[in-house]
């Protein structure tokens, strides 16, 4: 079957993800991290692309960038063959080690530059990986509070104020807010542990103790089972053996 062609953008403005084959880990420890940044600064230079936002997750990661004097793919080819070749040979391996192509969605509007930017950024928050945006290291989401030359900080702070203090200050509203924000993501569904799935429930439902939830009135208590299926992608089995609420209930909800 042929591939489908990428949806060009107007303005070369791009979310991109990349995840790793067999949804395998790319980046090991820190060194792997701080190597993948440095060659995205690196290739900046050369291929003249700017960088908006980055989110490097364990296997997978976010890019939002903007096209430069070359063409998005020989951008990606330059960065992940890269990194790939870095990576294979301190770790004695060979092959592919990104699956597939990247996949990637046009940003045209700046209302939906803004919610893509919130979205990169929360990837942490929302896996439960963290209790503040600011406290995941492995984002550039602090070169927009302290300043810094390898972000195009000023595109983003420009669109929000003219005055660069007040800018900030919405900049920290706007990727804080809480939002149900969808936008290009991985389809599959990871399994998650039963820590990992305690720690949502009680962050998501706002409780101390998973079952806590059983004390929410039907109403509040089905929206919340809802997310946990549709948004967490816990299951059914593991909702019910976690919560105590009877699969039956789920399973209708």
């Amino acid at each position: 079957m042929p591939r489908v062609a990428r949806i060009k953008s107007n303005s070369g403005i791009y979310h991109i993800i990349m995840r790793g084959i067999n949804r395998q880990t790319i980046f090991e420890v820190e060194e792997d991290y701080e190597r993948f940044i440095l060659t995205i600064q690196r290739y900046r230079e050369i291929c003249e692309y700017k960088i908006y936002a980055y989110c490097l997750m364990g296997n997978h990661l976010h890019l939002l960038l903007k096209e430069g004097k070359e063409p998005l793919e020989t951008v990606m080819r330059r960065i992940c063959g890269s990194y790939v070749f870095w990576y294979n040979k301190k770790y004695g391996r060979v092959g592919y080690l990104f699956q597939d192509r990247f996949k990637s969605e046009p940003i045209e509007e700046d209302e939906y530059f803004l919610t893509v930017l919130r979205y990169i950024f929360q990837n942490p928050l929302k896996a439960c990986m963290v209790t503040k945006i600011e406290n995941y290291k492995w984002t550039n989401y602090i070169d927009y509070i302290r300043g810094s030359n390898q972000t195009e900080i000023d595109f983003v702070l420009n669109i929000l104020n003219t005055n660069r203090e007040q800018a900030i200050r919405r900049f920290i509203e706007i990727i804080n807010k809480d939002n149900d924000d969808e936008c290009l993501d991985i389809l599959e569904k990871q399994r998650l542990t039963d820590d990992d799935a305690r720690n949502i429930i009680k962050r998501h439902c706002k409780i101390d103790h998973v079952i806590d939830i059983q004390k929410f009135d039907k109403v509040k208590r089905n929206m919340y089972l809802n997310d946990l299926k549709e948004r967490y992608g816990l299951s059914i089995r593991q909702i019910e053996r976690l919560t105590g609420i009877s699969r039956g209930v789920i399973q209708r909800i």
